[in-house]
């Protein structure tokens, strides 16, 4: 097999060494392979950088592991061609694992060209992921916490969730706070505020249980580590609309797509960039995330179209602008595909399908500099001919049993 690259090395990295592998030319003109190990210290890795530039190597491939790839990639990525690759895709055969096995055989494949990289975006982008992956942990921890807080209420039979809206609202948090200080029912219905003024007797009986100190002890750790996460949570969507100060205009462009709100315009920005240079098309990016039908064919036969696993924090953030568009839009191309999909297969499949075109339209909308555009509500009909469309409806009456006459609206003036 025809070798592209004449100096070329590949690393099995792990938690505490590298095994490195390079083959480059030696004085004869022949293949030499060198092989070293490496601990993960950062003066070891820079000796590794030294090693490789010594060899005077231009490619370097490294497989995915963990997180423990991160500093050794970063630590060269400035002085060579890098190529992460999914360590799924580049197995060795059974029976034959070692790490020099496993650096040797990535070498070979480096060297004759037959990697593909994984993603690795740019130094701002990946710092703008970390910040918007941390804020989504934090989002889903205080939901947590939320409902920790709601089980507590429940166990001392206190029913203020029964009466108020938002139990961590204004009103909910101040009662929950006099609670806690031992002062009930007269003075906890004082801070009602707004529409609760309204509900006072259903507020009395909510009120009334048997909060001992045991429950407010761990009510006051509970609302306490709410209002860290709080200020956690806004601090780091200040930072994040800070760095985000340059691709204002693709944030601006991104939300005006329906259901794609200010924070999942920022999580789709952070995990796809800003250059679709690196994709070829639309159903490349598709691919890439894994909101597309996946491929399991066997025989001829097509057994599964089940999504694959791809980015999951990508994945969550159109799974959600689905939904919102989905179900909170009227007269919109991706509400009527929705409910188009949602007759014959499911809520599940059609949110998919919808946080599908939502990624197509944010690829094309980051690629062209383009606002996005509505194709409609009443898309689907008109792209169905007027005699079809007339055909398929009288069936679906005569389906439930009525008999239909059918005339022009001209005829039936008359």
């Amino acid at each position: 097999m025809e070798k592209l690259l004449e100096r070329c090395a590949a690393l099995d990295v792990h938690k505490r060494q590298v095994t490195a592998c390079a083959h480059v030319p030696d004085r004869q003109g022949e293949r030499a392979e060198l092989r070293a190990e490496f601990e993960t210290m950062t003066p070891d890795l820079l000796a590794l950088r030294d090693w490789l530039k010594g060899l005077g190597v231009t490619h370097v491939a490294m497989e995915a592991t963990g997180v423990y790839w991160k500093p050794v990639y970063y630590l060269l990525e400035d002085d060579f061609e890098l190529l992460l690759v999914n360590a799924s895709h580049v197995k060795n055969v059974p029976g034959r694992k070692t790490d020099v096995a496993d650096a040797q055989w990535l070498c070979q494949l480096l060297e004759h060209g037959l990697l593909r990289g994984s993603f690795v975006p740019p130094k701002p982008i990946r710092e703008l992921r970390d910040l918007t992956r941390y804020r989504k942990s934090l989002v889903w921890e205080r939901q947590r916490e939320a409902n920790r807080l709601q089980k507590l209420l429940e166990d001392a039979n206190i029913k203020l969730a029964s009466v108020a809206t938002r139990v961590l609202g204004a009103s909910g948090r101040a009662m929950l706070a006099e609670l806690c200080e031992g002062r009930n029912d007269p003075e906890a219905l004082e801070l009602a505020r707004g529409k609760l003024r309204r509900k006072l007797p259903e507020l009395r009986k909510a009120l009334t249980g048997r909060f001992s100190s045991h429950h407010a002890l761990l009510v006051s750790h509970l609302l306490s580590h709410i209002d860290y996460l709080d200020e956690t949570i806004d601090a780091l969507s200040a930072e994040i609309e800070e760095r985000l100060r340059p691709f204002g205009r693709e944030v601006e462009l991104l939300t005006t797509i329906p259901g794609v709100a200010q924070r999942t315009a920022e999580v789709i920005l952070a995990e796809l960039g800003t250059d679709m240079a690196r994709f070829p098309d639309h159903r490349h990016v598709a691919s890439w995330a894994a909101i597309c039908p996946g491929n399991e064919e066997s025989a001829g036969k097509r057994k599964t179209g089940k999504t694959r696993k791809g980015d999951s924090w990508l994945r969550t953030a159109l799974i959600e602008a689905a939904n919102s568009a989905a179900g909170r839009t009227r007269d919109t191309y991706l509400n009527a595909q929705y409910v188009r999909i949602k007759r014959r297969r499911g809520h599940s499949k059609a949110i998919v399908a919808v946080a599908h075109s939502i990624l197509v339209s944010a690829y094309y909308i980051l690629r062209d500099a383009q606002p996005y555009e509505d194709l409609g509500g009443d898309y689907f009909l008109r792209r169905e001919t007027p005699e079809r469309l007339t055909r398929h409806l009288v069936r679906q009456l005569e389906r439930l049993g009525q008999s239909v006459t059918l005339k022009p609206l001209a005829e039936a003036a008359r």
